[in-house]
């Protein structure tokens, strides 16, 4: 098994998640990953700095305001914001991430790699849920 699926498993196994780019709009990704993850029993906290709440839950500004330290992140912003997140992921000291398709280029993935984060990428969080 490669070190991808090894991670994937891992992730699904954890249950701390955090969406970066959790959204109240229904028909973005950012909102649909969000509901998977917590219909699947999954303890979940959103970040983006233009919403205050989602379906009655608090929305954080960016992960050090979160009221704890989660185990994951989906993350579901486009590469430039990517970039800015794994350096903020690795001083936490998140370990786990997984980029959505279309949230990471070569140059996210290797900052992701030299802080020593284990990535998902070229996968989906849904479809891997079954959503």
């Amino acid at each position: 098994m490669d070190q991808v699926n090894k991670n994937k498993k891992e992730m699904l196994r954890l249950k701390q998640w955090v969406v970066v780019g959790a959204t109240p709009n229904e028909h973005k990704f950012g909102y649909k990953i969000y509901k998977a993850l917590k219909k699947h029993q999954y303890q979940v906290w959103g970040i983006n700095p233009k919403y205050h709440e989602l379906e009655g839950d608090i929305i954080s500004r960016d992960l050090k305001s979160l009221p704890e330290v989660p185990d994951c992140i989906g993350v579901v912003v486009p590469p430039a914001a990517s970039l800015k997140l794994v350096e903020e992921a690795a001083e936490i000291g998140i370990t786990y991430i997984w980029f959505q398709p279309g949230t990471y280029d070569e140059k996210v993935l290797e900052k992701a790699s030299e802080k020593g984060l284990q990535a998902v990428y070229n996968d989906c969080v849904l479809v891997t849920l079954g959503e």
